[in-house]
């Protein structure tokens, strides 16, 4: 189904609605929002697709279009077959066909201009077959505001509609449906975040809404500072404090964090930062998506100090891996990093919690009380216990010099030597921990000659064509420390190699190339919009 107009027609809303009534049905559901970066004007599309199986890529043809003006029916055309069903504002759009007249409607139940998207919804959902429970259903669950009216809309355009192409149901029970974004901020949550702080910018926004939002529910304190540096120090100053802390921007906002970043590093002080990536260089494509960030997070910041960075597929995997970041962070001290993108971030996807592994905060090595507290006392595995400000006989110090065992400032080259040794035994054993996990994933046939390399978003469009082209899929997840022997163990057998990624250089192929793993093929995009099946099955047809 693909929902159409301008900038301001609510859009994403009433594609979030289409989802719901999917969901309600047993679909397990994708959503994909398209929009240029405009405050007023533009064309703004939604596409929900439904499927009785776990999906996160839309296809290139559409069964339903959902139009608000002409331009949705016109920009489309090339995605459309002879059975697609166009529904459109009438007021709008002066075509013959399945219009609706939104004014009319509107005027005869005494409702507001902005409930026209439930006309246009209700008579979609007459057009595919949908029992008015359902929607009844949907909208009280929903639309919390304006219930009833808009019922009364959305029930009036129903009634003047013909079924027309009925989608029937399946036996999947209804599943959340969370953004990649919504599902993050819950995995931290239940990690048991203290603090977010963030600076907006598109795509990691919508996680600081969210959590604006649920964090007084959740205990959670939402800041947004005045810029990047200040997001930083400010997280670094929580972190100093015991307080476990996120903060989400990306690759722009990145940069300026990237002082800090090291500051993290040398003080030991574990903060987990979500990378949301899109279309760059530079401001690029501001709502747009990208994978062109994984060589700059894997080693941005000057110096050397270990990190964890994961780049989660969906948001199933989204909910697990950030609250897996945050715990990592604390047990190890670190930066960690969740590495996402445009299409995770603000696509939405039906997630099973009872699937995702419990994810409470893990026990951190903190301080016994005996002898003198060194806040960077060297230990066998490089992980100091832990002190905070205001605990009876510390003395906790941190700042940005190279320092000591206690943390005074110092230049001499033994020392110096034997702080670089600790952090570096330190990421030695976040590398044994992290062996734990399944750091590499793979899916499709598993026995089959030819691989596709994927990671990220990219997760769902490669699930899809290795199952139905009886293709192996293998996807590392955790990038760093990365997991070679889980890759190398997912490579037995496979005699061609494609990588998929949604950049123009093959970040991941070129960096396991260092490792003697060379991809045979390298299929790429890096126009801001993410693959479809269709649109990777034809540029597979040449290499299967």
């Amino acid at each position: 189904m693909l929902i159409g107009g301008r900038a301001g027609d609510g859009i994403n809303n009433a594609g979030a609605m289409v989802a719901q009534l999917l969901n309600r049905l047993g679909y397990r559901v994708y959503l994909y929002f398209d929009y240029p970066s405009l405050i007023r004007g533009g064309h703004n599309f939604a596409i929900v697709r439904g499927s009785e199986r776990y999906i996160g890529a839309h296809r290139n043809h559409v069964d339903f279009v959902l139009a608000l003006n002409r331009e949705t029916i016109d920009r489309h055309r090339k995605d459309y077959s002879p059975d697609t069903v166009i529904i459109f504002n009438a007021d709008q759009v002066k075509i013959a066909g399945n219009g609706v007249p939104v004014k009319a409607i509107l005027a005869a139940e005494e409702a507001p201009e902005i409930m026209g998207n439930s006309a246009i919804i209700g008579a979609f959902a007459r057009a595919a077959g949908i029992a008015w429970e359902t929607v009844d259903r949907v909208f009280r669950a929903h639309m919390p505001k304006g219930t009833e009216k808009n019922l009364k809309v959305a029930r009036n355009a129903y009634d003047q509609m013909i079924e027309i192409h009925p989608i029937g149901s399946c036996s999947n029970p209804p599943l959340s449906l969370l953004t990649g974004n919504e599902a993050i901020g819950v995995g931290l949550a239940r990690s048991g975040m203290d603090a977010y702080i963030s600076y907006p910018m598109t795509p990691s926004s919508s996680l600081l809404h969210f959590l604006a939002e649920q964090g007084p529910r959740l205990g959670i304190e939402v800041i947004h500072p005045e810029n990047e540096i200040a997001v930083m120090l400010m997280a670094l100053g929580f972190a100093y404090t015991g307080r476990r802390t996120a903060v989400g921007t990306s690759g722009g906002g990145f940069c300026l964090m990237t002082e800090g970043l090291s500051f993290a590093g040398m003080a030991e002080l574990p903060v987990v930062l979500l990378v949301s990536q899109r279309t760059g260089p530079s401001t690029g494509l501001p709502t747009y998506t990208g994978q062109t960030e994984l060589h700059f997070v894997m080693s941005a910041g000057q110096g050397e100090y270990p990190r964890f960075v994961v780049a989660p597929g969906d948001g199933q995997e989204a909910l697990h891996w950030s609250a897996v970041a945050m715990n990592l962070a604390w047990k190890f001290q670190v930066p960690a990093f969740i590495l996402a993108d445009k299409t995770l971030s603000e696509g939405t996807y039906s997630v099973d919690p009872a699937l995702v592994p419990p994810a409470a905060p893990d026990a951190v090595p903190v301080w016994d009380g005996s002898g003198e507290y060194r806040r960077y006392s060297d230990t066998p595995s490089g992980i100091t216990p832990l002190a905070f400000p205001g605990r009876k006989g510390a003395v906790v110090k941190a700042d940005s010099y190279a320092h000591d065992e206690a943390g005074i400032t110092t230049e001499e080259g033994n020392m110096v030597d034997l702080m670089t040794r600790k952090r570096l035994r330190k990421g030695e054993s976040l590398a044994r921990e992290t062996d734990r996990y399944a750091g590499v994933i793979t899916s499709g046939a598993g026995d089959a000659g030819t691989a596709l390399l994927c990671w990220g978003s990219t997760k769902g469009v490669c699930d899809e064509v290795g199952e139905d082209s009886g293709l192996k899929v293998i996807r590392p997840v955790v990038l760093c420390p990365f997991p070679l022997a889980q890759l190398k163990a997912a490579l037995s057998g496979v005699g061609k190699l494609v990588a998929v990624e949604e950049n123009a250089t093959a970040q991941l192929a070129t960096f396991v190339e260092r490792y003697g793993i060379v991809a045979d093929k390298k299929i790429l995009r890096y126009n801001g919009r993410p693959f479809t099946p269709d649109e990777l099955l034809a540029q597979l047809a040449g290499v299967i």
